[in-house]
């Protein structure tokens, strides 16, 4: 469920690409040295090693490694010829550079290796491209999708996707906007696909987890009633597309897909997929493994202090949104006497009599939240990302603050854009709150590796004390 192809959750496949590619280059090329018998040495490991690292630097220029499902395979053999041909330039340039390792790239080994080595790329494309729609046709990697909105072109993408089982999208069924649909409606009832209620009876679905992937298909005079049902799945975690296209000014991440003769714009995505997710990965494990090490005394003597001060366990684990708004488990250090879990949580005031002596000086430092690296090494979180709400509190302001749940398209962060923007600690008004989403939102709209460094680098230069932190 979380490889499927309109979310674009790619990131499994993606990594094994690159790793494949890797090996393929390098064991090409030992394997015609063996045949041409040339005894490998280290001018061949480099060779070797600047085939690797070039060819990873160009296919990601090209977007070799982006979602090519509904992409023909005559498109994804160009990008790969283009990127496999760039890099024998940069090889054959570097080789002349330096005259001593020219005479090598003359030998019949080289040559051999070079085209062998295409024909590998891009065969075990092929051969994968395949298996995986193999997999997809036989109901497996599937996601669960519906259309809004009984109009052609609607019924346009239901057939498209039913014609092409390969990109795993099932379209359960049409849900109707307006009465004056009920033409196109019976039409569509004659079908395949049925017609399954209005959009309340949709949002009702995504709201429950029961949709994966939702499909606007209304004309572009309809930019109004768009705009409303959006706001309506804004309280879902489904991912939305919306077709035909048009702009949207509330759009969270946009990326265009194929799918036969019908494109479509996602609107409700992340930008932090594929080669970008693990790049975040990569990010947090080196990050919080540096950190750990480097407060592992600090975090001993707090656990200690925790113990000694007041009864009850060390760490205290309350229950939060995560990644789609799956539920994940949070630690901390416990701070108060009370541990709140449950339909109320209520959030710790200035002079709050449930929060105990070291609690105090803990909640200020912000030195309550370092058990939450343990988080992000077991992948529940990350260094940077909109902070983790209380489990109530999230089904208390997703009916206030519009777009609130859009938060939980990435995964929760220790630290974040709206943290270093002042608005953290307690929420008492319902402007904090809106303000805190805008600026979660924009995190996501604008995610990057800087940005990301550069919240890492003010959340330390800014200190962890704030005033509004109970």
């Amino acid at each position: 469920m979380e490889q499927g192809w309109v979310r674009s959750r790619q990131s499994g496949i993606i990594a094994l690409y690159r790793l494949f590619d890797v090996l393929l280059i390098q064991g090409v090329l030992y394997a015609c040295l063996a045949y041409f018998n040339v005894t490998p040495d280290k001018d061949w490991l480099i060779a070797g090693l600047l085939a690797s690292v070039s060819f990873a630097f160009i296919a990601e220029s090209v977007e070799l490694y982006r979602s090519w499902r509904g992409e023909t395979y005559v498109r994804i053999l160009g990008t790969v010829t283009v990127a496999w041909v760039a890099v024998c330039i940069f090889l054959i340039i570097l080789a002349y550079s330096f005259n001593a390792f020219a005479a090598d790239f003359l030998r019949p080994a080289v040559a051999a290796w070079l085209v062998f080595t295409f024909f590998g790329l891009a065969f075990w494309r092929f051969c994968l491209r395949q298996l995986l729609f193999f997999i997809r046709v036989r109901g497996r990697n599937t996601r669960n999708a519906v259309i809004i909105g009984c109009t052609d072109s609607g019924f346009k993408l239901a057939k498209d996707l039913s014609v092409n089982p390969q990109h795993g999208i099932r379209v359960s069924g049409f849900y109707q906007v307006t009465e004056a649909e009920d033409l196109a409606s019976r039409r569509i009832m004659d079908s395949d696909f049925n017609v399954l209620g209005s959009v309340d009876d949709a949002v009702a679905k995504g709201r429950s987890g029961e949709l994966d992937v939702v499909f606007i298909a209304l004309p572009m005079r309809a930019e109004d009633l768009i705009s409303e049902i959006l706001d309506k799945f804004s309280d879902t975690t489904a991912t939305v597309h919306i077709l035909p296209n048009f702009f949207v000014a509330k759009m969270l991440h946009a990326r265009w897909h194929q799918v036969g003769g019908s494109s479509l714009l996602s609107v409700f995505d992340t930008p932090i997929q594929g080669f970008d997710g693990w790049l975040k990965r990569l990010e947090d494990l080196v990050l919080a493994t540096a950190i750990l090490v480097a407060i592992s005394p600090l975090m001993l003597l707090i656990a200690l202090a925790v113990k000694c001060s007041s009864p009850g366990p060390v760490i205290f684990k309350q229950r939060r949104y995560g990644l789609d708004g799956r539920t994940i488990y949070v630690w901390k250090f416990r701070s108060m006497t009370a541990m709140d879990d449950g339909e109320k949580v209520v959030q710790a005031k200035s002079g709050d009599q449930r929060i105990t002596a070291v609690g105090r000086i803990l909640r200020r430092t912000s030195l309550d939240e370092l058990p939450q690296f343990f988080n992000v090494l077991r992948g529940t979180m990350s260094i940077v990302g909109p902070r983790p709400h209380a489990v109530a509190h999230n089904e208390e302001y997703r009916n206030l603050v519009n777009g609130y749940m859009l938060r939980h398209k990435v995964k929760p962060g220790i630290t974040g854009l709206a943290q270093i923007k002042g608005f953290r600690g307690e929420t008492d008004t319902l402007d904090k709150m809106s303000r805190r989403v805008e600026y979660d939102l924009e995190y996501i709209r604008r995610w990057s590796i800087i940005l990301d460094l550069r919240i890492v680098f003010l959340t330390i230069y800014r200190g962890f004390y704030h005033k509004n932190a109970y």
